[in-house]
C-alpha cells in the first residue's frame, strides 16, 4: 500500500530563492548596498547583544509576548470551532509593524546609517518607522502615496508627530506600490548614507528573508500559547496577506506542522475583475516587482495592473515571494474576502468581543467567520489580529454610515 507523499516545502536552498521565487532585480547601483545588508544582517542574527537588546525592546518597548485570547462570545455567536486571536494589535503603535521595525532600525544603526527612509500604505509601518527612529535619534523619511494619506489621515499626522517628514506621492494609482517605487529612487540617490527600512517580506533579497525573521516571533509564540491552553496545535491559522508580513510571521513555526492549514487571505475588493481587487493568486501570474520575482497582478502586455481594497494595507500588486513558493507547493492556502466581507466582520467582532480589528486584519476574521460554523466543536482557529482599527474610523464611518 503506497503512501501520500507531500509536496517538499521551500527552503532557501540558495540564498534569496524560494523555490523558483525571490531574488535580488535591481538597478546595478543598489546591488553593493543589498550585499552589505546581507553580510551585516548574517552578523547580527548570529551575535547574542544584538538579539539580547532586540529581545529587551520587544519586551519592554513593543510589549512582548502579546495575549492569546479566546472568542468566547463570538465562538458561540457562529457555532463550531473554538476562535482565538493573537493580539498583535495590543503592541506599541498598534499593529505587528513594530516587530520588524525595531529589528531593521537596530540593523541600521549597526551599519552606522543615520538616515531612515520608509514606504508605507496603511500607515502603520510609517508609524512604526518613525517611532524607532525617534527611540533611536535617526532621521526618518516617509513614503506615501496621496490615495493612502488621505483615507489613513490619522497616520499622517502620528508620523509627522514622531518627527517623520511625510512625502505624498502624486505617480500611479498613488498607493503602496508607488510609495515603494518612490522609496527605491530615494535609496538609489543617497544609498551610501540612508538605510532604507522596507516593511513587508517583499522586495530584493535579503528583505523577504529578514522581513520573516523579524515577525516569526509571532508563531513562536502563538505555538507555546495554544498548546498551554488546549493543549494541541490549531486546525488552521488565519492571517490577512498584502505583501505577507504578518502573515509568514503567523505561519513560520508551523510550516513543518503538515496537520496545521495555513490559510492567507487576500483583498477580493469590490469583485473579480482586473483593477477591482489586489488577490495575487486569482488573477495574477509570475513576474517581476521591485525587486523579487513572485505572483503579480498584470494585464496581457505584462503592465502592472491597479488594484482596490478598501484596507490600505492589502492594496498591492505583488506578495512577498515566500508565500508564492507556499502556494506552488502546497502547504498554504490563498483565498480572499471582499470589502463587504471586511467590513461586516469589522461589526460582527467589534460587538461580540469589543474588539476593533483594522479592515487589513478584518479579512482574516471575515474566513474565520465564514469557516467556523462549518467545522466541530473540537477543531481550533486562530486568527492573527495584525492591527487595531482606531486608524481606520474615517473611512469605517463613510462606508457604515456611522
Amino acid at each position: 500500500m503506497s503512501s501520500i507523499v507531500q509536496p517538499a516545502i521551500p527552503s532557501e536552498s540558495r540564498p534569496g530563492r524560494f523555490g523558483i521565487y525571490g531574488g535580488r532585480y535591481v538597478p546595478e547601483t543598489l546591488m553593493a548596498a543589498l550585499m552589505e545588508l546581507e553580510r551585516e544582517y548574517d552578523v547580527a542574527k548570529a551575535d547574542a547583544a544584538f538579539q539580547a537588546e532586540l529581545n529587551a525592546l520587544l519586551a519592554d518597548y513593543a510589549g512582548r509576548p502579546t495575549p492569546l485570547y479566546f472568542a468566547q462570545r463570538l465562538t458561540e455567536t457562529l457555532g463550531g470551532a473554538r476562535i482565538y486571536f493573537k493580539r498583535e494589535d495590543l503592541l506599541h503603535t498598534g499593529a505587528h509593524k513594530i516587530n520588524n521595525a525595531l529589528g531593521q532600525g537596530l540593523l541600521a544603526r549597526r551599519m552606522g546609517k543615520k538616515r531612515i527612509i520608509a514606504e508605507t500604505g496603511a500607515g502603520q509601518h510609517g508609524v512604526a518607522t518613525a517611532t524607532v527612529c525617534a527611540l533611536l535619534g535617526l532621521e526618518c523619511v516617509v513614503y506615501m502615496g496621496e490615495v493612502d494619506m488621505a483615507r489613513q489621515e490619522l497616520n499622517v499626522l502620528r508620523m509627522r508627530l514622531l518627527g517623520a517628514e511625510v512625502r505624498g506621492v502624486a505617480s500611479g494609482s498613488r498607493t503602496l506600490k508607488d510609495a515603494i517605487s518612490e522609496a527605491m529612487r530615494d535609496w538609489v540617490t543617497n544609498v551610501r548614507t540612508t538605510y532604507y527600512l522596507l516593511g513587508s517580506a517583499l522586495g530584493a533579497h535579503p528583505y523577504p528573508t529578514m522581513v520573516r525573521d523579524f515577525p516569526r516571533v509571532i508563531s513562536r509564540e502563538m505555538k507555546q500559547q495554544i498548546l498551554e491552553k488546549e493543549g494541541r496545535p490549531p486546525t488552521a491559522i488565519i492571517a490577512c496577506v498584502g505583501g505577507g508580513s504578518n502573515a509568514i510571521g503567523a505561519f513560520y513555526e508551523f510550516l513543518n506542522d503538515r496537520q496545521v492549514r495555513l490559510i492567507g487571505v487576500e483583498a477580493g475588493g469590490r469583485g473579480p475583475a482586473l483593477g477591482e481587487h489586489a488577490a495575487r493568486f486569482q488573477g495574477g501570474a509570475p513576474g517581476v516587482l521591485q525587486g523579487t520575482y513572485s505572483y503579480v497582478l498584470q494585464d496581457d502586455d505584462g503592465q502592472i495592473a491597479l488594484t482596490h481594497s478598501v484596507s490600505a494595507g492589502l492594496d498591492y500588486a505583488s506578495i512577498g515571494p515566500e508565500h508564492a513558493a507556499l502556494h506552488d507547493c502546497g502547504r498554504a492556502e490563498y483565498v480572499s474576502e471582499d470589502d463587504d466581507d471586511a467590513l461586516n466582520a469589522v461589526v460582527k467582532l467589534a460587538r461580540a468581543e469589543g474588539i476593533l480589528p483594522a479592515l487589513e486584519s478584518a479579512h482574516a476574521v471575515a474566513r474565520a467567520i465564514r469557516i467556523a460554523p462549518t467545522l466541530s466543536p473540537r477543531e481550533i482557529l486562530v486568527v492573527n489580529l495584525s492591527g487595531r482599527g482606531d486608524k481606520d474610523m474615517g473611512i469605517l464611518a463613510r462606508e457604515l454610515k456611522l
